[in-house]
């Protein structure tokens, strides 16, 4: 690959709560504050949003606003698959986590006849479907978008109409990820579906005592040796996957995480390997922050330290 290419894919259209598409916002200002020129360096592209529909009625209960956020998985998608086309390795500043299923469907259009392997380090599994969602919310779906999963098995919603037209648009015509290629790492709230789909598929989960007792390298190194039949290697990072005493700016922080310095450790692992195609941060929200912009700031030193990592990393 080329250079490193910074997008921004601030949409929250997903989320229940208000403010992710703040986060790039408040990365600049920690920027600022640490007196970094890392954004004066990396010129980024933001890829077009629709948040304006935030203000629309909801008239799909068990897809929140679905149709406008499978229209934003095509703005993402096209952007995300030409630079990779172009040659370049997306390092990507997300709003809510539904925008990963965008990147994913971009991924699997610039390389459509390789395997992707997917690390999602969150405090959430996002594998659920409108058919089994109890809140509705899009940024709980991504994963099961690209595995192409409805999980009608532990079906709580009738999903009809609007909900199921655009439903089908961000799955696509065919599973995007194999579930044998995706990587849970710090996932500890889930619902009762969720587990149920993920013990039925057999998805590995590096639990939180597992990363504090073995070390953030050791794991990443296992990862990506177990996804060696994989062509490439896509990294998602939700915040809330380190503990809620860092991570309180963040839609739905989660006690009992990984801590900032084993999310560095893992990130900046992960970074170093040649198979990794695409990095993305996610579900940065300084209006939720009650401790200033804590959680920003410490996003934006892992941010710059996996830019960093990346960037030597393409120099050869």
């Amino acid at each position: 690959m080329n250079r490193l290419k910074l997008l921004t894919s601030l949409s929250e259209l997903g989320a229940g709560t208000r403010g992710a598409s703040l986060g790039f916002e408040a990365l600049k200002v920690s920027a600022f504050n640490a007196e970094s020129k890392f954004f004066a360096r990396h010129k980024w592209e933001d890829i077009p949003t629709a948040n304006e529909h935030l203000l629309d009625p909801v008239d799909t209960p068990n897809g929140i606003r679905i149709s406008a956020i499978a229209d934003q998985f095509d703005r993402i998608e096209a952007v995300v698959s030409r630079v990779l086309g172009e040659g370049d390795l997306p390092l990507i500043i997300g709003g809510d986590h539904s925008v990963a299923g965008g990147t994913l469907a971009g991924i699997h259009k610039a390389y459509p006849n390789e395997r992707i392997g997917v690390v999602w380090i969150d405090a959430h599994a996002d594998l659920h479907s409108p058919y089994t969602t109890p809140s509705g919310n899009v940024h709980g779906m991504p994963l099961a978008t690209a595995l192409a999963m409805n999980n009608e098995a532990n079906q709580i919603n009738d999903v009809r109409g609007e909900t199921l037209e655009a439903w089908n648009r961000m799955k696509g015509d065919a599973p995007r990820v194999r579930p044998e290629d995706l990587f849970f790492i710090a996932v500890r709230d889930t619902e009762e579906p969720e587990d149920n789909l993920i013990a039925d598929q057999n998805i590995v989960n590096y639990r939180v005592g597992e990363v504090h007792n073995r070390g953030g390298r050791p794991i990443a190194r296992e990862i990506m040796e177990r996804l060696s039949d994989c062509d490439r290697v896509y990294i998602s990072f939700d915040v809330d996957s380190m503990d809620a005493t860092i991570s309180m700016g963040t839609g739905t922080p989660v006690h009992n995480g990984i801590w900032e310095s084993e999310a560095e450790d893992l990130l900046t692992e992960f970074a170093s390997y040649d198979k990794v195609c695409c990095m993305e941060f996610v579900e940065i929200n300084p209006c939720l922050d009650t401790k200033g912009n804590v959680m920003a700031d410490t996003a934006f030193q892992l941010l710059e330290k996996t830019a960093l990592t990346l960037e030597n990393r393409l120099k050869g």
